[in-house]
């Protein structure tokens, strides 16, 4: 365990260093995505929605001089930002990075007075005990000055803080050493909130979902929501809709086969529209703050950019890449490991994952949405009369699901459309060596009048067995800032990050030793828009990729056979590389633009 002085140096560090992107050593062990650039642009401001979580709790605190104040007085009137920590956690991805983050958002918001005037930012010590007011004043001794107002608090005791822990759902279990003595450590996971002026949480961060741009992004948002209220002018959002989604649906785009019929369940507008609603609605998971939108986030090409792997309940990483939903229609089987074929069953086995949406039971899906006034009619409405159950939800999921569709790309116009400019020239050649040299095509497979750019079969990469294999190095290499680093013992970091974790695909559904790391060949339609790429999120970008496959992958013997070394020149893989970026199709703003229309 990295001792308490080792983690305040690191802090420090991130605090006062930019932090830029992750350096190319892949011996670096890369931090929380808080401490650098986001690799991707961060949403526009008012072009999504966050919805109302539930109330914010109130409660007796002390404030950093020790004068009582209570929680709610200092909610009411602003946009709060509310962090639960601990002085001494020793977690470089626990309460340093919630102080880190909260900071770099300090600084964003002094460059702008009339925003920060409305924003405050308080940070909550969970242990009473230990960091008393004068220790809370020690540790916000920093963070002070212009116009931000950054308030420390603790209180009286653990029994006067017990009902504003319980409220916010903040679990934490104080550790005890070999003696049985408290340790003065914690297990606990890192939860920020996003509370508005009228005191409702609006949105709540997790390791991997906190960074100040995000931040930024959601304040603005919701002081754009406000001024719509107040009768401000605004712009209206694109004329999308349910029955926008099902007209595209029902006549494909350029490019695209027709849309494959699912007997006994027809494409009507008011299920694609009950559908979007699922889609969107947090409170479809166990506590009321995941949805399939925040892993699968529309503006970021139905995935997740600014994480490897999805996050799901309570901030667990979960093994795998969110994939994109662009085209799921034709995709089959489902799931990177091929485990399931249908959209309707897919959806269940997502809500009722104990680390993805948390949900114990089908009925505890039902029940809940049974006393949601949002929902009322509404699925008697999209199927002649019949409630919310298994079926008409999974069916009105898998609805909104199959409109996803997406092509008329340049590749597309070119190719299928007869537009000899629609392509460059670099994307011609890219598009050469695509059918010739690098054997690419004989997975991403094109066809004479359409072409999904997959052979929906599941092959090894050589990525899951990398990682499976592979042994763990002698020593770790962290990352704390552009040119900053510090190899340590791995033993050092142990309760620290996540246990290591192997993937070995098609074998877990089989239990056949010969399909061992086999995982589903993705389209490449929209792969611009859709990194990080392999079945973990493992490589960050399209040069990347177009590396690996040229080295030949990580030979062995299990390895698909297609999978060679390549020999591309530089010119070469930057011709493959413009080809990739012209299967991007025309419509992808209006598919994330639609996502924002309904709010449930």
């Amino acid at each position: 365990m990295c001792s308490r002085i080792d983690v305040a140096l690191l802090l420090g560090v991130c605090l006062t260093v930019p932090v830029a992107s992750v350096a190319a050593d892949a011996s670096a062990q890369v931090l929380a995505p808080g401490y650098r650039a986001l690799s991707f642009p961060p949403p526009e401001p008012g072009s999504y929605r966050l919805p109302v979580i539930g109330p914010a709790a109130g409660g007796e605190l002390l404030s950093d001089t020790g004068e009582p104040v209570r929680l709610e007085d200092l909610l009411a009137g602003h946009y709060s930002i509310l962090s639960f920590i601990y002085g001494s956690c020793d977690d470089v991805n626990g309460c340093p990075l919630a102080t880190a983050v909260l900071y770099r958002l300090f600084r964003a918001l002094k460059a702008e007075p009339e925003l920060a005037s409305q924003v405050r930012l308080l940070t909550l010590s969970f242990d009473p005990e230990h960091d008393t007011p004068e220790v809370m004043r020690l540790y916000g001794a920093g963070f002070h000055g212009g116009p931000v107002d950054w308030r420390f608090l603790t209180a009286a005791s653990d029994a006067a803080l017990a009902p504003v822990l319980d409220a916010y759902g903040q679990g934490m279990n104080r550790l005890y050493d070999a003696q049985g003595q408290p340790s003065g450590r914690f297990a606990h996971v890192l939860r920020v909130f996003l509370i508005d002026p009228e005191r409702r949480i609006r949105n709540i961060y997790s390791v991997s979902f906190l960074h100040p741009d995000l931040l930024l992004a959601d304040l603005r948002t919701l002081m754009q929501e406000e001024a719509v209220d107040d009768g401000a002018a605004r712009t209206p959002p694109p004329d999308t809709g349910s029955r926008a989604l099902l007209a595209r649906a029902a006549r494909p785009p350029l490019g695209l086969p027709p849309l494959p019929v699912i007997e006994g369940q027809p494409l009507t507008a008011e299920k694609v529209d009950l559908g979007r609603r699922l889609f969107l609605d947090r409170r479809l998971s166990s506590n009321g703050t995941l949805s399939c939108a925040l892993c699968h986030i529309p503006n970021q090409g139905f995935t997740s950019q600014a994480m490897s792997r999805a996050v799901g309940m309570e901030g667990r990483s979960l093994r795998r890449n969110a994939a994109s939903l662009f085209n799921v229609a034709y995709v089959q089987p489902l799931f990177l490991d091929g485990r399931e074929r249908g959209l309707d069953t897919l959806t269940w086995q997502e809500l009722l994952d104990p680390d993805r949406m948390g949900n114990r039971s089908v009925a505890m899906v039902l029940d809940r949405l049974g006393e949601l006034p949002e929902y009322q009619g509404r699925f008697e409405r999209a199927f002649g009369g019949r409630g919310a159950n298994m079926e008409t939800l999974g069916e009105a999921m898998s609805a909104y699901l199959r409109t996803l569709v997406s092509g008329s790309a340049p590749f597309d116009r070119w190719r299928f459309g007869g537009e000899t400019d629609a392509m460059d020239v670099a994307a011609k050649r890219g598009f050469r060596l695509f059918e010739g040299k690098a054997g690419c095509v004989q997975c991403h497979a094109i066809g004479e009048r359409d072409a999904l750019f997959t052979d929906n079969r599941l092959h090894d990469t050589g990525i899951g067995w990398a990682r499976s294999m592979h042994p763990e190095p002698p020593r770790r290499r962290l990352e704390l800032a552009p040119g900053v680093t510090l190899d340590i013992d791995p033993a050092a970091l142990a309760g620290t990050e996540e246990r290591r974790f192997n993937d070995l695909g098609l074998y877990e559904v089989t239990q056949n030793p010969a399909d061992r790391w086999r995982f589903r060949t993705p389209s490449l339609r929209n792969v611009d828009r859709t990194a990080p790429y392999m079945h973990d999120g493992s490589l960050p970008d399209l040069a990347a990729v177009v590396d690996y496959y040229d080295r030949g992958g990580h030979p062995h013997p299990e390895q698909d056979p297609r999978i060679r070394p390549l020999g591309l020149s530089a010119d070469e893989r930057t011709d493959l590389i413009a080809f990739l970026r012209a299967l991007t199709g025309d419509d992808l703003d209006r598919l994330a633009a639609d996502s924002a229309s309904t709010e449930p």
